[in-house]
């Protein structure tokens, strides 16, 4: 039986230490976060699933500390697997396996590296990302490719539903790979890093909208900071305006950017003459209504 040392967090760490366990690994330690007060937590917790199965479980503010690195160093792991736990881990924890440290990361590696890589893929616009278990190395998310899954991202999915799909793929990944990890016969394929770029953590202001942008960007910041998320937003003469939901018209309306009512639609209209239907917004923190309209937008 292999054992295995786990860093976790969010519903990729709790699938995937489900993974582990039903493949018969041995666990012998935890590590996760205490939930940050104030933050939303509409995810699984890691710690909760640690308890109800007996599993020894850690929360440290630190990870790098003297007594975790001990600790794992202790447990004589056969393997460290890092699944969406929310810090660097240091090089005298990677080294701490024997035969090696993980870490899965929701994009397609080498792209979207860093941070929210699911909200950036949105955002960005692309049409498909991923999960990859990749070797954990100095750098982050920079290591060799072991394994990684496709999903596919439609016009108006939003971040959630992405994420939800990438929680899947994560699954997918790991439970695919774990036979030639534990044979020894993976293969690994390097990192060309050059094929993508590291991005950084979102903060609620990033989800200002630049009416300036086409139409199909601001969509696609919407989709991508929308619930659970702190939502895509403009202040407006009237007060802020907050998007949660829209969809892509294909009429063009040249003009000024404004919530006007198109075909008994509300819609904003961009500068670039787009149409955006909006299916579910707030302003001044009441439903956004044909009432309020039309609403300048800067």
């Amino acid at each position: 039986m292999a054992s295995a040392v786990v860093f976790a967090y969010h519903n990729v760490g709790v699938r995937c230490l489900q993974v582990l366990l039903s493949r018969d690994f041995d666990v012998r330690l935890v590590v996760t976060h205490e939930d940050v007060p104030g933050e939303n937590i509409w995810f699984a917790s890691v710690k909760n699933l640690a308890a109800e199965l007996g599993l020894a479980v850690l929360t440290p503010d630190d990870p790098n500390c003297d007594e975790v690195v001990e600790r794992v160093r202790a447990a004589q792991p056969d393997f460290l697997f890092s699944f969406y736990y929310r810090r660097m881990l240091s090089p005298s924890l990677l080294q701490s396996p024997l035969r090696g440290a993980y870490n899965m990361h929701g994009s397609l590696l080498p792209k979207y590296r860093g941070r929210a890589p699911v909200n950036w893929a949105v955002i960005k616009g692309e049409t498909e990302t991923g999960a990859t278990l990749h070797v954990m190395a100095d750098m982050p998310d920079a290591g060799a490719i072991v394994d990684q899954t496709a999903v596919p991202i439609l016009p108006n999915d939003t971040a959630r539903e992405v994420f939800d799909k990438v929680v899947v793929a994560a699954e997918m990944t790991l439970s695919h790979c774990l036979p030639a990890l534990l044979d020894k016969r993976a293969t690994f394929k390097a990192q060309d890093l050059s094929k993508g770029a590291y991005f950084g953590g979102r903060r609620p202001e990033d989800g200002r909208i630049d009416w300036a942008l086409p139409t199909f960007d601001i969509h696609n910041l919407v989709r991508g900071v929308t619930r659970p998320y702190p939502g895509a937003f403009s202040d407006t003469a009237l007060g802020r305006l907050v998007l949660w939901r829209t969809v892509l018209l294909p009429a063009r309306d040249p003009g000024l950017p404004t919530l006007i009512l198109h075909d008994k639609q509300i819609v904003a209209r961009c500068a670039d003459g787009g149409l955006l239907r909006i299916l579910d917004a707030e302003l001044i923190g009441r439903a956004l209504t044909p009432a309020m309209l039309p609403v300048a937008l800067t």
